[in-house]
């Protein structure tokens, strides 16, 4: 075994695996801690000592997958994740780069490409996307055709919330996500304009209950069919090792008979 393949044995063993999880929790941890300044005065030589040393674990990690991997190191889209979380937390913290540094945390997301349950929810999300991007469309023009409605009927006695067409997608992605939309918007409308409701509750009914449940739907069913297609692959690589496993006896079977056959 070649010194390229014995680096590949060892990052694709599940105690390799475990122990770079076991960094990105700890880090995260750290860079919580970063943020108290209780804490920070107290050890915070030891926070920034302990954060380098994970950030260099990082590195050798990315290092030892390039070696092992070589060019196929960028052919896997996990790695390319990796190697730009990791990228990141390296610029220096100097003057305009201090909101990268604060980016830091992002490399809590590195649990996403280390744990396989969670690779398959995003992988999931991403390949929802495409279905998805007709719903946001739909989305978007249900939202102009109502901010304008809204704009036309309500900007003169409510100016701060539907004073522009801006304003009014805000209010109204407001009243969508049901924060306060009754008391707090639709209410004092319906004061003034008291059939406005014929205009909100089935703008609520088309967006709330209706779009955005499709999208939900769209996810549900892209992981589903994710699910299926591992536990597809499951069964395929069970069935490929027990015929393997098959074959190897018949061999033995064959050859025990072979040899019972010349010692007769």
């Amino acid at each position: 075994m070649t010194k390229t393949e014995r680096l590949q044995a060892m990052i694709e063993t599940p105690r390799f695996g475990n122990f770079i999880t076991g960094v990105i929790i700890f880090n995260a941890i750290i860079l919580g801690l970063e943020t108290s300044q209780t804490v920070m005065e107290l050890a915070g030589g030891v926070i920034v000592l302990l954060d380098k040393l994970c950030l260099s674990i990082f590195v050798a990690e990315l290092l030892t997958k390039l070696v092992a991997y070589r060019g196929r190191f960028f052919r896997d889209g996990w790695n390319i994740f990796d190697f730009i979380i990791v990228g990141v937390s390296l610029v220096p913290a100097g003057q305009g780069f201090s909101a990268l540094r604060a980016l830091r945390i992002l490399r809590v997301l590195r649990l996403i490409s280390t744990a396989p349950r969670l690779r398959r929810v995003v992988e999931g999300f991403i390949t929802a996307l495409p279905g998805m991007a007709s719903v946001f469309v739909l989305m978007a023009l249900i939202f102009y055709i109502a901010a304008v409605i809204s704009t036309k009927l309500f900007a003169a006695s409510f100016p701060d919330w539907f004073g522009t067409l801006g304003r009014s997608g805000y209010s109204l992605f407001q009243i969508m996500t049901l924060e306060s939309w009754s008391m707090g918007i639709v209410r004092p409308v319906m004061e003034v304009y008291p059939l406005a409701w014929m205009f909100f509750v089935p703008f609520i009914m088309v967006t709330t209950f209706a779009v955005v449940n499709l999208l939900v739907g769209l996810i549900v069913n892209s992981m589903q069919d994710a699910h299926h297609e591992e536990a597809d692959a499951e069964t395929e690589a069970y069935r490929g090792g027990v015929t393997e496993r098959l074959a190897v006896i018949e061999k033995q079977l064959d050859a025990l008979l072979k040899a019972q056959g010349r010692s007769s």
